[in-house]
């Protein structure tokens, strides 16, 4: 059942939050096993993130339409067994670093209302911070997936680019957006990547990379800028160099880096034809309702149109220079580490000044995503004024891993609760999770007694399997109630394509090493073959030989094997 929606004037004295969603909200097919990935998890998604049944604002009521389907991400994660809370407030279209940019009110910091949440990402950030959700998905073009985080002490992981896929998401910059996620801990950021992660055809950047499955060196080389800011900010300078000092204990050695061409690429996205990008992205909006955009986003976007194509081009061909230029720094550091945000600024003092203020915030973050690298803000400290410290820590794409592992073990380091929550991280959180793919798996499928909550679906969980996602067959199999088997079961039959049907199914990732046992208990006539998906992928699954299908009653029309058990239960 699709939700009403609630107005969001409704939620104004809690600006953090614009919209609750119902249990429901975006229905699974069947309840989530206790060995999905996120199961027994809860979430909410900023704003420019589509949940079917739900307005999408990006912070603007003029632009707001209803969803009819969730974002890919979105799917994935209540498919991972993980229940959607509600929607969350944030810099209006994700212009801005700040969390006050919104007709919907100021998100105040976690620790001090009387200072900035960060953004654009604000609501998602208090959300997790003041525990009343586990994790929630933001959006980071220019940093907006790390400075929430480091200003309300959470942890905000920043995939690679194209990890995560961005259908049905309003863009911000589309070549450089990247869906990021906001937890309490490193390692449980880690499982809502794995779970979130994987190539969607409706994106145009989504892409398969390759992740790195080995650590950093027990002795890192750490890179720091050469010329640090903190703007006058004591404490946050005091706090960057403790955090060194820890990092210097968990055996690092810290190496500076010319900043300038990092500085320079960061200057780009807002200081040249590269905003052009910002007005593409909601341009037929803009365009026609330019007086409903708040200021100064209105001005951001509106910058776009004195540029030209050929500007463009210039600035493109600029930062390709500037990401050749930064290339050979990484022969000398395995990563770079930056404060994640400079310094705090209260709301007052913002609203005074929007523009610079806002720019000092993303000091170190404008150019990570322009010069395709992953990125994990880990809390540090609580300075003296008791407001959080953080850092960022970045790599080349495709080292997500390598940064959770020393960002796991850096953040138990610290000693700190979670959030603005008296929580301690479990022995588990203090643990790094294994590498991608660390051991060998394989995907299988599965459409009848081993579905989640049927009689032999422990035979999956004890072998360590887990839920992938919840699909259908290509539409040219047929289903069959077998005679005289116990407990019930189906068998597949791949027919012609005009004859047969999609049936719905539940792919496991099993490890290797445990597959063999697993085929060994499959009676006659079941065995495992090749099973089509509609989405045009194939994976191991349960199939049935022909001569086994006399006197079996064809189930076809009801779908799936779910939907049969359901309408002999109702009889």
């Amino acid at each position: 059942m699709m939700p009403t929606p609630t107005p969001a004037s409704a939620f104004a004295p809690n600006a953090w939050i614009l919209r609750l969603a119902t249990p429901h909200c975006a229905a699974q097919p069947g309840p989530a096993p206790e060995a999905a990935l996120l199961s027994g998890l809860r979430f909410a998604v900023k704003d420019n993130i589509d949940v079917a049944g739900l307005p999408t604002t990006a912070g603007c009521p003029a632009f707001a339409y209803s969803a009819a389907e969730s974002a890919t991400v979105v799917h994935r994660l209540l498919e991972a067994g993980a229940s959607l809370d509600g929607k969350t407030n944030l810099d209006q279209f994700a212009c801005g670093l700040n969390g006050t940019r919104s007709p919907y009110g100021a998100v105040p910091n976690a620790f001090n209302p009387l200072y900035v949440s960060g953004g654009s990402s604000s609501g998602s950030a208090y959300v997790v911070a003041t525990g009343q959700v586990d994790f929630a998905l933001g959006t980071d073009t220019a940093g907006s997936g790390r400075v929430p985080a480091g200003l309300n002490n959470i942890v905000g992981l920043k995939p690679s680019r194209g990890l995560i896929s961005t259908a049905g998401v309003v863009p911000a910059a589309r070549s450089v957006d990247v869906v990021s996620i906001f937890a309490r801990s490193v390692p449980l950021a880690w499982r809502v990547l794995q779970a979130a992660a994987g190539a969607d055809p409706n994106d145009p950047y989504s892409r398969l990379l390759a992740w790195r499955s080995t650590p950093f060196p027990a002795q890192p080389r750490v890179g720091i800028p050469d010329e640090l800011a903190f703007y006058g900010d004591r404490l946050a300078e005091a706090a960057f160099d403790e955090a060194l000092q820890r990092l210097r204990d968990l055996g690092a050695t810290v190496v500076r880096i010319p900043y300038a061409p990092l500085a320079r690429a960061a200057e780009l996205l807002y200081g040249s034809a590269l905003v052009a990008e910002r007005h593409a992205a909601v341009r037929a909006f803009f365009d026609a309702h330019e007086n409903e955009v708040i200021e100064p986003v209105r001005s951001i976007i509106g910058a776009a149109k004195r540029y030209s194509a050929t500007d463009v081009f210039e600035a493109q061909t600029e930062l390709q220079a500037l990401a050749q230029q930064v290339r050979p720094m990484w022969n000398d550091i395995d990563l770079l580490v930056v404060p994640t945000a400079p310094t705090h600024i209260s709301i007052e003092a913002m609203r005074a000044d929007p523009i610079a203020l806002n720019r000092r915030l993303g000091h170190y973050t404008n150019f990570v995503n322009l010069l395709d690298y992953a990125a994990l803000a880990v809390p540090s400290s609580i300075r003296a004024d008791g407001l959080p410290f953080g850092i960022t820590m970045i790599a080349p794409a495709g080292t997500d891993w390598a940064l959770v592992e020393l960002g796991t073990r850096f953040h138990a380091a610290t000693g700190l609760t979670l959030g603005a929550t008296a929580q301690t991280l479990s022995e588990a959180d203090r643990t790094a999770p294994p590498p991608p793919d660390s051991e060998p798996t394989v995907r299988i499928a599965v459409v009848g007694a081993h579905l989640s909550g049927m009689p032999l679906n422990s035979q999956l969980t004890e072998r360590g399997a887990r839920l992938l996602k919840r699909c259908r067959t290509a539409p040219h199999y047929r289903l069959y109630a077998l005679a005289n088997t116990q407990p019930p079961k189906p068998g597949l039959l791949r027919v012609a394509t005009n004859e047969g049907a999609a049936i719905a199914l539940e792919i496991w990732q099993m490890p290797l090493s445990a597959y063999g046992s697993f085929v060994a208990l499959i009676p006659s006539p079941l065995g495992i073959g090749r099973v089509a998906l509609e989405d045009g992928d194939a994976v191991q699954g349960f199939v049935c030989e022909s001569y086994a299908l006399a006197g079996a009653q064809d189930i076809t029309d009801h779908g799936g094997w779910r939907a049969f058990i359901e309408s002999r239960r109702t009889e």
